[in-house]
C-alpha cells in the first residue's frame, strides 16, 4: 500500500490558505461568503451570476462553449442579461415561485440560461439528461405534475404531450413560432432587467431523479442552502481560483453536471467550459488545449477510454495548463490513476458523493496524499463511519455500511411525495445517513469502496467486493473494461464471475482467460479470482454516469445459464 501512495504535487491550494489539517471546521464559517449573510435575501442565481456583476466582474468570461466548428462566449454581464430576458418570458407565461420547470436541452449555454432563469424567479428546476427517451421524460414530469418544459425542437418527438396531462406550456429554443413558444424569439422582445424572487435557504432549488435498481426513479429535491457546501467544495476540493478555466464533462441532467458543472464554478466566479459534441479522445484533447483548461472534472469511464487510445495521442496536444484533475461517478481504478500520473504527470483525485447528498463528502484533497483505490478521506465538516448490520461502528479494515453523520448543509430536502423512502436512508435514527455502499476505512482514515450493499459477493464465507476484482482485472494488458458479479453456486453460495472487454490485438481464447484468472489469483487473492470469465463486446452502463450495471450482468448471466 505504502509504495503506491502518490504525494501532493504542488502547493498554493485554496484550502491551504484557509484550513490546516486537524483544525476544527463548521459550515457556518462559510456563510460570510454570501451576500445573504448581511442582506437576508437568498437566491442561488443571485450568488452565481448577479453578485459577480455587482462586484465589478461583469466582463469576466462566465461560459465558453465549443461544439464542432461553433464557439460561443458569455461574460457574466451577457449571461445575466440573457437570464433576465428568459426569466421575464417565463413570468409572462405564468411561472411562479415553487413551480417545477423542466429543462430538456443538450449541453449548451441555453441549458444554463434556462436553469438560472427558472431559479431566479423562484421556480424549482428539473434538468433532464439529453439522451432520455420518451418514457424517462414522461415519468419525471408526470411525477411532479410539471406544467412547464423548456426544450429543443429536435427533442420534441420524445415529449408525448398526450401522455403528460399536467404539461401546459412547452418553450423551445428554436427561432420560430408554432404550436409551442419560442423562448429565444420572445426573449429578444423582453427587458434585460428582472427582479429576483427572494427565497429561504430551505426553499426548493432543483430536483434530480435517482435510478434505483427496482421501481421508478425517485425525485430528490434540494434546497438553496446547498450553495454553502457547493461553493466550499468548489473552493477546496476542485481547488478553483478566480483565474481558472474549468471543465466538468457531465450533462446537467446528471447531478454532477448541475452541482459541479453549473453551480459550484459560477458560485466561485470562474470560467466554465461547455463541450456540446460527442466524446472522442481527439475532440476532448482539443477542448482541453483550445480552452486552456486548468481544472478538469470527469468520470472513470472517460479516463479509461482515454487510456485505451494509442500511447502517443496525448502528445499531439498542449495539455500543460491542466493542474488539477478529478473523477466522480464510480470508484476510480488504481490502474487509471497510475497511468495518468505516468503519462500526464498529474494526479486524478477521486471524489465520492451521491444525488441525495447534494455535494462532495469524501475526496482526495489536493493537499493530501492519494492512496490509489481509495476515494479519499472525509472533507472538513464531514464525519464518516463504517457500521455493522446493527448500526455499531466497526474498526479499521472491516467492511460494513458506509455512514455519514447527517450534519452537512447540502443533504437532500426531501424525496418527492415519498417520506418513507427518505426515512429509509436513516435506519438507525436521524444521526447517521446510510449511503447503501459497503466500504472499509484504513488506519489513516482513507475510505475504500467495496461495492453496493446488494453487490457484495459471499463465496464460501468470504466477502468479496466486486470493485477490487474489477480493478485488478484492468491491470492485465488484455483487459479494457471489466464487470464482476456473484453467481449462485450450490457448493460455495456464490462464485466470482467476471465479464470483460478485451483490448485490440487480443483473442478470446481459453489460454488467455486462464492467464487472466491466474493474474488475479497471484496479485489479489485466490478466493477473489474469477471462477468464470466471459468476454463480451460492451458492458452495460448507466446512460448518464457510465457506471457498470451489475444487475444487468446478473440478468444476462441468468438468461444464459
Amino acid at each position: 500500500m505504502t509504495a503506491s501512495i502518490i504525494p501532493p504535487q504542488t502547493s498554493g491550494h485554496q484550502i491551504e490558505k484557509e484550513w490546516k489539517e486537524g483544525d476544527p471546521f463548521d459550515w457556518e464559517q462559510v456563510h460570510d461568503r454570501f451576500t445573504w449573510k448581511e442582506s437576508g435575501r437568498v437566491n442561488m442565481a443571485h450568488e452565481c451570476i448577479d453578485r459577480h456583476v455587482l462586484e465589478g466582474k461583469g466582463d469576466h468570461i462566465a461560459l465558453h462553449y465549443f461544439a464542432d466548428e461553433e464557439e460561443v462566449i458569455y461574460t457574466f454581464s451577457e449571461l445575466q442579461a440573457e437570464i433576465n430576458r428568459w426569466g421575464n418570458v417565463l413570468k409572462n407565461h405564468g411561472v411562479h415561485k415553487g413551480d417545477f420547470v423542466f429543462v430538456f436541452l443538450p449541453k449548451h449555454p441555453y441549458c444554463h440560461i434556462a436553469m438560472f432563469a427558472a431559479i431566479k424567479i423562484g421556480a424549482v428546476v428539473g434538468p433532464l439528461f439529453e439522451a432520455f427517451m420518451e418514457e424517462a421524460v414522461k415519468d419525471r414530469i408526470n411525477d411532479c405534475e410539471g406544467r412547464f418544459l423548456i426544450t429543443d425542437d429536435t427533442f420534441l418527438d420524445r415529449v408525448k404531450r398526450e401522455e403528460i396531462p399536467s404539461l401546459e406550456k412547452v418553450f423551445t429554443t428554436n427561432e420560430k413560432h408554432g404550436v409551442n413558444i419560442s423562448i429565444t424569439t420572445e426573449a429578444k422582445k423582453n427587458s434585460d432587467q428582472l427582479a429576483t424572487e427572494w427565497v429561504d435557504l430551505e426553499d426548493g432549488l432543483n430536483i434530480h431523479y435517482t435510478s434505483g435498481s427496482t421501481g421508478k426513479p425517485k425525485g430528490i429535491i434540494h434546497a438553496h442552502r446547498n450553495m454553502i457546501q457547493q461553493y466550499q467544495t468548489g473552493r477546496w476540493v476542485l481547488d478553483l481560483h478566480e483565474d481558472d478555466v474549468y471543465w466538468c464533462t457531465a450533462h446537467p441532467g446528471w447531478v454532477t453536471g448541475t452541482v459541479y458543472g453549473v453551480f459550484a464554478p459560477l458560485l466561485n466566479g470562474v470560467t466554465t467550459v461547455i463541450h456540446g459534441g460527442r466524446f472522442s479522445a481527439e475532440a476532448w484533447y482539443e477542448v482541453l488545449e483550445k480552452a486552456r483548461v486548468t481544472v478538469w472534472y470527469s468520470a472513470p469511464t472517460a479516463f479509461r477510454m482515454l487510456k485505451a487510445q494509442p500511447d502517443h495521442l496525448h502528445h499531439n496536444y498542449d495539455l500543460s495548463r491542466i493542474r488539477h484533475i478529478l473523477s466522480v461517478g464510480e470508484p476510480l481504478n488504481p490502474e487509471v490513476i497510475h497511468w495518468a500520473y505516468e503519462n500526464w504527470n498529474l494526479r486524478i483525485h477521486d471524489t465520492w458523493w451521491m444525488t441525495e447528498t447534494g455535494a462532495q463528502l469524501v475526496a482526495n484533497l489536493p493537499t493530501r496524499a492519494i492512496k490509489p483505490g481509495s476515494m479519499g478521506r472525509p472533507i472538513p465538516g464531514i464525519e464518516v463511519a463504517v457500521l455493522d448490520d446493527h448500526g455499531h461502528p466497526l474498526p479499521a479494515f472491516e467492511t460494513g455500511h458506509l455512514a455519514i453523520k447527517a450534519t452537512w448543509p447540502s443533504l437532500m430536502k426531501e424525496v418527492w411525495k415519498n417520506p418513507e423512502k427518505f426515512a429509509s436512508y436513516f435506519p438507525y435514527g436521524k444521526e447517521w445517513y446510510l449511503a447503501g455502499d459497503l466500504a472499509y476505512v484504513d488506519e489513516d482514515g482513507y475510505v475504500f469502496f467495496q461495492g453496493r450493499s446488494d453487490d457484495m459477493i459471499n463465496s464460501s464465507g468470504e466477502r468479496i467486493g466486486p470493485f477490487e476484482v474489477e480493478s485488478k482485472l484492468l491491470e492485465h494488458p488484455a483487459v479494457r473494461e471489466s464487470g464482476v458479479i456473484g453467481k449462485p453456486d450450490e457448493i460455495r453460495g456464490e462464485i466470482v464471475k467476471a465479464f470483460i472487454v478485451l483490448n485490440d490485438g487480443f483473442e478470446n481464447e481459453a489460454k488467455l482467460l486462464q492467464d487472466i484468472r491466474a493474474f488475479v489469483k497471484a496479485n489479489l487473492a485466490a478466493h477473489a479470482a474469477p471462477r468464470e470469465i466471459e468476454v463480451i463486446s460492451e458492458l452495460p452502463k448507466t446512460q448518464i454516469s457510465g457506471k457498470v450495471l451489475r444487475r444487468k450482468l446478473k440478468e444476462k448471466d441468468s438468461v444464459c445459464s
